[in-house]
């Protein structure tokens, strides 16, 4: 990674300048649990890349800063390709406890369509070589819609993850970003489209194979082993706050939200150079926007939104207008209304960010 010395350099020091964000000031009893890191997250871009002795001065200079857990949630996201015996070893030194692999599917068609650099051989095989390194906490993310898989070869690869002992596993439709090359070769019909049919279809299939192997579909894209849930992303969809480091990464108080500039050699040019201030933006949330975000978030999950919640926090008023604005939605079949907690429905799960936009408040 070019220049790579001096990010790292840089994310250092960001991290020693946003300490206090979400841990406040040094003082007091900081063995308080609720001052601890309950997870550290090593995601966005290529984190595998790193060398160990890279990853050891990170983690040694979280701990350094930051009063960890002691069974704190580690993760690194990593691709097949990236993966090895020796890496894997070291990033077990390094405290890493829990791994993210991007297999997207074990069928060579797909990977190709999706111009993936691993094989399905690779695919198979780093996820072995992780587990007899001792990863047991492992999460791979799938892919399902694309105009290659179909529902026989999507079968086939959640009976694979399920069948390797994978104990989470994160899945999505296949979404074609626009002005990508993938979106250009698609509008000369050089390559076949998705099908939001097939989405659709193979995402309610995925619901029902997951569900008779014992796993919890505890997050719209989630599905995980009893007690094998992401904590570091069950914090996101709990409103817990939140601390990202480096390039575009963003964090999360509250009450406010703040972004980090996306260039890398900005990032870095505004850290190392003191000449220069710090590159983020921040928005203040209002409350309305800490509502709608509540229930953008918390629709997400199978506990749902719970209308006490929005009374405690927006006022009683607010309750009983998401309760009267869900109703239509609880008739349709797509949320159910029990114990004062609104869910979606098998169906509405479908339709999960359509539903919480239209209940969101102006």
């Amino acid at each position: 990674m070019r220049g790579k010395n001096d990010f790292i350099n840089a994310l250092l020091k960001e991290m020693e300048l946003r300490r206090d964000y979400i841990c406040g000031p040094r003082g007091g009893d900081i063995s308080d649990a609720d001052e601890r890191l309950e997870t550290v997250y090593f995601g966005g871009g290529t984190p595998s890349l790193l060398e160990g002795a890279e990853l050891m001065r990170i983690m040694e200079k979280v701990r350094e800063l930051f009063p960890v857990a002691t069974d704190a949630e580690i993760t690194l996201e990593s691709n097949p390709d990236d993966i090895s015996s020796a890496r894997l070893a070291e990033w077990h030194r390094a405290g890493v406890n829990r791994l993210s692999i991007g297999i997207q599917s074990f069928f060579e068609a797909d990977l190709q369509w999706m111009n993936r650099a691993h094989d399905a051989r690779q695919a198979r095989e780093c996820i072995a070589m992780a587990q007899g390194e001792g990863f047991g906490n492992i999460s791979i993310d799938l892919i399902y819609g694309g105009p290659t898989l179909s529902d026989e070869h999507w079968k086939q690869n959640v009976d694979t993850a399920i069948g390797l002992g994978i104990p989470h596993l994160s899945c999505y439709a296949l979404t074609v970003e626009p002005r990508t090359a993938l979106d250009t070769l698609i509008r000369r019909h050089r390559l076949a489209d998705v099908s939001p049919d097939d989405q659709a279809r193979q995402f309610l299939l995925l619901m029902d194979w997951t569900a008779q192997a014992g796993y919890e579909h505890y997050e719209i894209s989630n599905f995980a082993q009893p007690g094998k849930r992401s904590r570091h992303n069950s914090a996101y969809w709990q409103g817990k706050p939140y601390l990202g480091l480096g390039p575009s990464a963003h964090s999360f108080n509250g009450v406010s939200r703040e972004w980090n500039v996306a260039n890398n050699a900005r990032y870095t040019a505004a850290l190392l150079d003191s000449q220069e201030s710090f590159v983020a933006e921040k928005e203040d949330l209002t409350a309305t926007q800490q509502l709608n975000e509540y229930i953008m978030i918390s629709l997400r999950t199978m506990e749902g939104s719970r209308l006490p919640v929005v009374a405690e926090r927006f006022g009683a008023a607010k309750a009983q207008e998401l309760a009267t604005r869900a109703d239509r939605y609880v008739r349709e079949g797509k949320m159910s209304l029990r114990a004062d907690c609104l869910q979606l429905t098998r169906e509405g799960k479908l339709l999960a960010d359509g539903i919480a936009a239209d209940l969101f408040f102006e």
